[in-house]
């Protein structure tokens, strides 16, 4: 089969490598009929994940229909429609039995790490994926729901719920800010009105990201750069901060936006990827009974937001601007890489 090959540092390819095959009772092969692209992917190639190693296909979101399956899955079957969950789940660990799937102790990869697709082991960057512990890995799709819905339940929607909203806390009547208006940070924007947010501000560099921020929820948008943003982001809490700020980038320059602009007795929920240090200024926290979340997604809402995108109550399909075939990997990421320029989202790669 064709897959994308990490090749070190720099350097990737869109290859022959040998198909995969059932290893443990409990696997799946699923056929990849659809995947995407993560700014994970990007920070991989840059060498900032050194646990991925030369040769690993890269890719941890995928939709797909399962080809073959081992002795112990009794509940999928060839031919079903299915989403390739990013996080692994044994579903038997003490762990995985507390919801806490980003920290699978099932020996796939490495105990405690659920993350594992395209990090320790192979991804969905490629024609097929050998999927372990299907039963609890994998999602069966309605069949009202695209592929291209789905590949944004593989990671996006989840994390953006997960660690943004129920991490941050929101609740009904919140006035919340999301500092950074990517594809994750607008998944934390579309769902935040799940929990009840009387006002959602994006702010970001980017006009154009802030101005699609609207159609995912945003009630206000503040560009970062401009001298007095701070300001533009009280002025819409009369003066006393957020109830909930959300860093979805990864620097920590974001990170402290967020603590400029949370009110006491707020959250800070720190979903962003961050490479440096971010320093911590408890000495003026602690005082204004501040409250700081950050995690892995365990994605264990998977179910619940796709039964939302199957009822049409969030905008999954909203987040495609660019579309390629498997034919156009390396085009894809060319885009993606340049998604101040090229405007995209997530780039949607589908046979």
């Amino acid at each position: 089969m064709k897959a994308l090959v990490y090749g070190g540092p720099g350097k990737k390819s869109w290859t022959d490598v040998p198909d995969p095959a059932i290893r443990n009772p409990g696997d799946a092969i699923v056929r990849v009929d659809t995947t995407t692209i993560c700014g994970t992917d990007l920070h991989i190639l840059k060498g900032d994940v050194p646990a991925v190693q030369e040769g690993r296909i890269l890719g941890h979101e995928g939709a797909g229909t399962i080809t073959e399956v081992g002795s112990s899955v009794s509940s999928l079957k060839p031919g079903d429609r299915v989403i390739i969950s990013c996080i692994k789940s044994c579903g038997h660990c003490a762990n995985c039995r507390a919801g806490l799937y980003s920290h699978c102790l099932g020996d796939e990869g490495a105990p405690g790490i659920g993350w594992i697709f395209g990090h320790l082991i192979d991804g969905t960057q490629a024609e097929y994926v050998r999927v372990p512990y299907a039963e609890n890995s994998l999602h069966l799709l309605p069949a009202g729901v695209s592929d291209e819905q789905a590949v944004m339940l593989s990671d996006i929607f989840p994390t953006g719920f997960e660690i943004g909203v129920q991490y941050g806390r929101v609740k009904p009547g919140d006035t919340v800010a999301v500092v950074g208006a990517g594809p994750v940070g607008l998944a934390a924007i579309a769902t935040a009105g799940l929990y009840g947010a009387a006002g959602i501000i994006a702010v970001d560099l980017d006009r154009n990201r802030l101005e699609q921020s609207r159609s995912f929820g945003a009630t206000h948008v503040v560009v970062s750069s401009d001298a007095d943003w701070k300001s533009q982001v009280l002025s819409h809490t009369d003066g006393l901060g957020v109830d909930v700020a959300i860093e979805a980038v990864g620097i920590p320059a974001t990170f402290d936006m967020c603590t400029e602009i949370v009110r006491p007795g707020g959250n800070v929920a720190n979903v962003g990827v961050h490479g440096k240090p971010v320093e911590l200024h408890l000495e003026r926290l602690w005082i204004q009974n501040i409250n700081v979340s950050m995690g892995l997604v365990n994605a264990n809402t998977t179910p619940m937001l796709l039964r939302l995108v199957a009822q049409k109550k969030l905008p999954a399909e909203k987040f495609a601007t660019h579309h390629f075939g498997f034919d156009q990997f390396m085009d894809a990421y060319d885009t993606f890489s340049r998604a101040a320029e090229t405007g995209a989202l997530k780039v949607v790669i589908a046979r």
